[in-house]
């Protein structure tokens, strides 16, 4: 220790601690070296350097580490940068949830509001063209050229099908034609509040299907959310003006037809379309859809959608027209942001969005049509939305496993 003090004191060694370096960001530790002195009235002196001299010989206490007055190691630098990403990480993690959510937000308003432009415009289109067969061809026309439109400018990546693929969406497609072509059937006989009060059913058949042919034994609390649904559709078509049979019962197809197609999505997707997500499936059968239900519209109805034949039926061409196509645009692109959503939400969250949107039809559509409605009515058709609420809570539950 000796000899290194010493050579502390060579001259060469001197210019390197000259005054001036302690004015400099790294100079603030002078404080601990005037301590060293045993001098600690001197401590806030000591900080303006300048007027100073230091000399450190071999006759000095100074300890070897007064080296320390060199700029400190940048470990701490590198900590406080990192600390400083953290947080900014945080916060952009912070700002893209919000993002997300505002997103998400717009895409429920979205299918809120397409789905009530669709049920507006295709009731107003059915009940002067009474024929639901070319209406849901067209929808489905409609649909297949925004899904060509898409793929041919790369708006949603052209998917690679193999046929045995093609195959296995034919069912999907039928039972959704049907879906379809139920629904504009009892749009066309009744209320549109009442063909969506009815398929509030949808649930029941669901649990039934699934049952006969997935093996999936309901619990006694999916069970239990059943009853309003069926008591409350009950009392709601007791006391529903516009209420007629094949309105009624093509409400019931529809919902057959509709829960059905998510069985068969289960039964036959199994491990044979993970290359194809909801949003490509769905397009792939509007486009077979169309092609399937085109040629039966032409055989069941006739060519009616021409404008020849909607003036000699003394109807304005243009609005129905003009209607249908809204109609269409909705249908395709209500159903379109359904399955975006789907992408970012669990089904059980999907599922409330889907009776919170039926709600929205129900009063959207009275308050358009001016439909009248009964207290008895509006009771029943809230019961049975309740116990949709219900199903899509308590469908989360799983029943315990029996110990071995």
């Amino acid at each position: 220790m000796q000899s290194a003090a010493y050579s502390l004191s060579s001259p060469c060694s001197i210019p390197s601690l000259k005054p001036r370096k302690f004015g400099s960001r790294a100079g603030f530790q002078p404080i601990r070296v005037s301590s060293s002195f045993a001098a600690p009235e001197r401590h806030e002196h000591s900080v303006s350097l300048p007027n100073r001299s230091w000399r450190l010989s071999s006759s000095s206490s100074l300890p070897l580490r007064a080296w320390n007055l060199v700029p400190p190691d940048p470990k701490p630098d590198r900590f406080e940068v990192r600390a400083t990403a953290a947080e900014s990480a945080g916060e952009g993690e912070k700002s893209g949830s919000l993002v997300k959510t505002l997103e998400l937000g717009l895409l429920f308003g979205l299918w809120y509001l397409f789905n009530i432009y669709f049920n507006i415009y295709n009731k107003q289109v059915l009940k002067v063209f009474h024929y639901p067969v070319t209406i849901s061809a067209v929808q489905f026309a409609v649909g297949t050229i925004i899904v060509s439109l898409m793929w041919t400018f790369n708006l949603y990546k052209k998917p690679k099908v193999s046929g045995e693929q093609l195959v296995a969406i034919v069912p999907l497609a039928l039972v959704h034609i049907l879906g379809n072509l139920f629904t504009n059937m009892s749009l066309g006989k009744v209320a549109v509040s009442f063909t969506h009060t009815i398929k509030a059913m949808e649930p029941f058949f669901s649990v039934v299907l699934s049952a006969m042919f997935l093996g999936e034994l309901p619990t006694l609390w999916v069970v239990g959310s059943l009853l309003p649904i069926v008591g409350g559709v009950v009392l709601a078509s007791v006391t529903e003006a516009s209420f007629n049979w094949p309105g009624f019962w093509s409400a019931m197809a529809s919902n057959l037809a509709n829960q059905s197609r998510n069985v068969l999505s289960k039964k036959l997707m199994v491990k044979k379309e993970e290359s194809l997500d909801n949003i490509t499936l769905f397009s792939i059968i509007t486009i077979m859809s169309f092609i399937l239900l085109a040629p039966v519209a032409i055989f069941v109805e006739g060519i009616k959608f021409t404008p020849a034949y909607m003036q000699s039926a003394g109807l304005n061409v243009k609005e129905v027209v003009v209607r249908s196509l809204l109609a269409a645009l909705s249908f395709h692109a209500y159903q379109q942001v359904s399955y975006m959503i789907l992408q970012r939400v669990s089904p059980v969250t999907h599922s409330v969005g889907n009776c919170v949107k039926r709600v929205v039809v129900i009063v959207s559509s009275v308050i358009f049509f001016k439909t009248p409605v009964s207290l008895i009515n509006s009771l029943g058709t809230g019961i049975a939305l309740a116990g949709v609420f219900l199903y899509s809570r308590v469908k989360r539950i799983k029943p315990k496993a029996k110990a071995a």
